[in-house]
């Protein structure tokens, strides 16, 4: 089979061919239709010092995907050839304290498809059954089925608290923060606010309904408090852009007793404002992936309940341009970017 592999300590990735992988007794084979490309993938790309860090090469790469079930393992009784899937890209131990108590997107020995294990960019990915999701969405978009990993980072940051009638402040319009910002104002909040420095993305936010942008590099978080009717800051704040100055800006802008989630990931240390924090009794609440599977069931019914979130997917690529892919999910302006694994038939 063809997968896409970081086949060398270096800048770059290739199409090869791997040998097709086997079932164990407790895993199922997924005929990959659609893939996403994440940030996480163009660090590895691009092999930057977080890739250098937390990947070996070789390793096949991707862990957004959606397929078909082929083949079932010899144990495996609650699943069926022919079901639509996605998956939970973290395997966790089932050991540790967080997972006995059934939390297991706590596991502290998370373990990553496609950085830390093999990952979903290949023709047909072996995947441990208890990490399937079924989908039964009637005609649910493979495009959208693929980024269910993602959409499901930006749900599970969204419901960290309770949204009706708060003001919110999203910083990072990226795919991700997009979607949180659609999420937020899914549930009812009064002003949701996209803030960010791309003019392309805060476009892109706009035409998805998120009518309040703000380019930050423009003007600053404080000079829009009257546009949006607010007197006193924001309620919540989601930060999604990893960016030290977004964060330290958010918090400077939040109301008394304001709620900050926090997924984006800085890229160095980062300093934070504790007084501020302290005396404003603001909550600071760290966020990575999504809970398995609670998230999964609320993006589900998300979906079933009107939200549509296809308009964040710009680009559709075959595989066979993954390159171009590639490069387009690098340049900070673009949506989300799936690439079409159908096109190798």
């Amino acid at each position: 089979m063809k997968a896409l592999v970081k086949t060398r300590p270096a800048p770059g990735l290739d199409l090869i061919d791997v040998p097709d992988p086997v079932a164990g007794p407790n895993q199922v084979i997924v005929e990959v239709m659609r893939t996403g490309i994440c940030g996480t993938d163009v660090h590895i790309d691009r092999w930057d010092g977080w890739a250098q860090r937390n990947v070996e090469a070789p390793r096949i790469v991707g862990h957004e995907f959606c397929g078909r079930i082929v083949e079932l393992g010899s144990e495996v009784d609650d699943l069926e050839v022919g079901q639509f899937v996605s998956g939970e890209g973290h395997y966790v131990c089932g050991r540790c304290r967080a997972c006995l108590a059934g939390k297991r997107h706590l596991c502290r020995n998370t373990k990553g498809i496609g950085y830390a294990v093999d990952g979903a960019y290949c023709q047909y990915f072996a995947m441990p059954a208890a990490n399937v999701w079924v989908h039964h969405i009637p005609g649910l978009d493979p495009d959208v089925a693929a980024i269910f990993d993602p959409f499901g980072n930006a749900v599970h940051t969204a419901l960290q608290f309770p949204c009706l009638a708060e003001d919110v402040l999203v910083s990072g319009a990226g795919p991700i923060g997009i979607m949180a910002a659609l999420v937020a104002q899914f549930q009812g909040a009064r002003n949701v606010v996209v803030a960010d420095v791309s003019p392309q993305r805060l476009a892109l936010a706009r035409a998805l309904g998120l009518a309040n942008t703000v380019d930050v590099s423009r003007e600053p978080l404080a000079g829009v408090w009257d546009r949006f009717d607010m007197r006193e800051g924001f309620d919540i704040g989601l930060e999604m852009s990893g960016s030290a100055s977004s964060l330290t800006a958010m918090i400077a802008n939040m109301a008394h007793g304001g709620r900050i989630a926090l997924l984006g990931t800085p890229t160095a240390p980062t300093e934070v404002d504790i007084e501020k924090v302290i005396f404003s009794m603001l909550t600071l609440q760290g966020v990575t992936g999504r809970q398995i599977f609670e998230t999964w069931y609320a993006m589900a019914s998300l979906l079933r309940s009107g939200l549509d979130i296809s308009g964040v997917i710009t680009d559709r690529v075959p595989v066979t341009e993954y390159r171009r892919a590639f490069d387009i999910a690098g340049n900070g302006r673009s949506g989300k970017v799936v690439m079409n694994w159908e096109a190798l038939d």
